[in-house]
């Protein structure tokens, strides 16, 4: 009697001598990058040419080095199908949320006082949010493994549904206050002028010059973002419970879904950075050094135009600081 000889697994190429098949997640994502570290230029055009002479420098070129970043995974391991799958059900909540407050008319009873607050610190909160979106846009085109590129872009479709929903809100609270809510000329003076912005303002156009990718990673997703989705996601929102405003409240506690799920993935690669190269310590800490106190010049000139200002302050701290401890080690 012959014993039939086991037959060894085949393995993919893609997941490397790993004798397994790679998941879809995998399959759609894995080394989807061929030009990262392509010699003799990550293009096929001239060396020289200014797309692969600005790719040289802030990717290739990028103090945060790993010998490969093809082992990263976003904790939510999101595809393009999964990922509409989900905010497709979101979405369906968020309008359910919207219908339930709007066929109470609680609009109606809202104090004078917190619309002028939302007039002037809520209303122009979608232009914040869109800078968090070209800037996730922006990681996600120089990263150099397509598990954080797909991450960044996902993140920045998120940023775009925040923004929407603010407008959205933004309308509808027109109908029953001023008109001038939904006035786009009127929230860009607020944005461009008022003195409360300014330093928000600054550090997200500052932002938008930083073309490194390690650094736009380690300004947005460690430093900017978390002080500012706190502040607007949990403190501002917790104001507007407290104002009786329970659609704006809710609508930013359900984006905060999004702000949870991006810091997972947020925290991974800060710590499989860490994991990479020792020398990373060192060049994000240098880059926080900068970018955390141009945030907090963000939080306290919004803090100090809103109710309770030192609570808001110790509440984005405090998110701030938790957010850290998961990757800092």
């Amino acid at each position: 009697m012959t014993t039939a000889k086991a037959r060894p697994l085949k393995t993919w190429s893609i997941a490397g001598d790993t004798r397994r098949k790679p998941t879809e997640y995998e399959a759609v994502t894995g080394r989807f990058h061929y030009h990262f570290n392509r010699q003799p230029a990550p293009f096929d055009l001239d060396p020289r040419s200014p797309i692969n002479r600005w790719y040289l420098k802030h990717r290739e070129g990028s103090p945060l080095q790993a010998e490969s970043w093809e082992g990263f995974r976003d904790p939510a391991a999101l595809n393009y199908r999964r990922y509409i799958a989900l905010q497709h059900d979101r979405e369906i909540y968020a309008e359910g949320v919207v219908d339930h407050y709007e066929a109470l008319a609680a609009d109606d009873t809202l104090d004078p006082g917190w619309i002028e607050t939302l007039a002037r610190i809520y209303a122009p909160a979608r232009y914040l949010f869109h800078v968090l979106q070209i800037t996730s846009l922006y990681l996600g085109q120089l990263a150099p493994s397509a598990y954080i590129t797909n991450a960044a872009f996902f993140q920045a479709a998120d940023e775009l549904r925040a923004l929407q929903w603010i407008a959205y809100r933004v309308k509808s609270l027109s109908g029953s206050h001023d008109i001038q809510l939904a006035n786009s000329e009127a929230t860009r003076r607020i944005w461009e002028t008022d003195e409360a912005w300014q330093p928000a303002r600054e550090v997200l156009e500052r932002l938008l010059v930083a073309y490194d990718w390690g650094e736009a990673f380690t300004a947005l997703n460690l430093v900017v973002k978390p002080v500012l989705d706190a502040l607007f996601k949990e403190a501002f929102a917790e104001l507007a419970t407290d104002h009786g405003d329970g659609l704006t409240a809710a609508l930013l506690s359900e984006s905060r879904v999004d702000t949870t799920r991006n810091q997972a993935w947020h925290a991974a690669l800060a710590r499989y950075a860490l994991g990479a190269n020792s020398t990373n310590r060192a060049v994000i800490d240098a880059w926080i050094d900068v970018w955390r106190p141009r945030a907090d010049r963000a939080v306290e000139g919004l803090a100090a135009a809103l109710a309770d200002p030192d609570g808001v302050r110790e509440r984005t701290a405090g998110s701030l600081a938790a957010f850290t401890a998961r990757w800092s080690g």
